[in-house]
Order: structure tokens, then sequence, then C-alpha cells
């Protein structure tokens, strides 16, 4: 009679094969279409609204009246997020396309995290940090998972996602957890 292998060689080789997998589908991922600014100037359009305008040199400055200490700071008007850490230094900066409901001006702080869902536009998303709600709209920032940063709406939909690129969510992600605070300025 052959012998049986044990359990735990099974479980071994099937974890292995798991990961295997999910490191071919995270390079997969990765070398897949990444979004770039337009340098078109912003047409008349609804959908055009929903895009970041791009600047000739990327702001680096924190906004004023964006508050003091460790936060994220976003900026409705630049369609612009910072990282700041404690010392005010801004740890990274980057554009995002806002969805069709914007918080008001204010401060808020990060109310709960979600590793990853489907959008209310049908896009998978992962990295959701939800701060605010308005008209009945929760607000929170997030990518796509495919790497994709659609603007986050759907035709006569009203949305609250904030996306941005892939890499920026994942460092966002990082950078915030339940109860750190989101300034938004105009």
């Amino acid at each position: 009679m052959p012998a049986r292998l044990p359990s735990w060689a099974w479980t071994t080789g099937l974890t292995v094969g798991a990961i295997a997998a999910v490191t071919v589908l995270a390079v997969q991922a990765d070398r897949g279409p990444h979004p770039t600014a337009s340098s078109a100037k912003p047409k008349s359009t609804a959908s055009a609204d929903t895009q970041p305008t791009p600047t000739a040199s990327a702001p680096t400055r924190v906004p004023d009246g964006s508050g003091t200490g460790r936060r994220i700071v976003y900026s409705l008007g630049e369609k612009r997020v910072w990282l700041v850490d404690a010392s005010e230094g801004s740890r990274r900066t980057f554009t995002v396309w806002p969805g069709t409901v914007n918080p008001d001006p204010g401060s808020y702080t990060v109310s709960s995290r979600n590793e990853g869902t489907t959008g209310s536009d049908g896009v998978q998303i992962e990295h959701i940090m939800y701060f605010a709600a308005k008209s009945g709209v929760s607000v929170a920032f997030s990518n796509a998972v495919d790497g994709a940063s659609p603007p986050p709406a759907a035709s006569g939909t009203q949305t609250g996602g904030v996306r941005m690129r892939k890499a920026d969510g994942t460092a966002l992600w990082a950078f915030g957890t339940v109860g750190t605070t989101v300034t938004v300025v105009r």
C-alpha cells in the first residue's frame, strides 16, 4: 500500500501554490495600463469637471488654513490630497478624481476603513477610507483595484468616492488609520 502524505504537506503545498498565484497576478496588475493626466484644457462637459486639472508644476506646499499636526488634507479646488506628518512636512501629494458629491470644507476624521468592495459605479475598489457624509452619500477615498482611475461617477448617480491612482491609494491606506484627521479646504 502506498504511503499517504501527511496533512501538513498538503497544507504547505497549497499555501505555496496560492502565494505563487497571487504573486503572478500582482506582477500582471502592475504591468497593466496606468492613468496619466491629460494636458488638454477642461471642456464644458460634466465629465471634464471630474478630471483633475493638471498644473505645470505640482503644488507641494500644504494649503494655508488646513490645520496643524498629522493629517490628510483634501483640496476641492485643486483636486489634490496631501499626507502631512506631525512635523508639518508634506510626506506625499497627489491628484484625485472626486465623485459627484463633495464634502463641505472643514475638519473630519477617518471613521472607518474597508479593504475592498464594489463601488456604486460598478468598479472594484480597495483601500476605502470613509470620512464624511453629505446629502445621504458617504464620502470616502479609494482606488480602483485594476489600477485605472476613472471618475467615480455613473450617469446620474450621486457618488462620494474620491479616487486616486493605485500607488497613492496604497500610501493613503498606510498613512490614514481610523481617527486620522481629514481637513477639507476649498
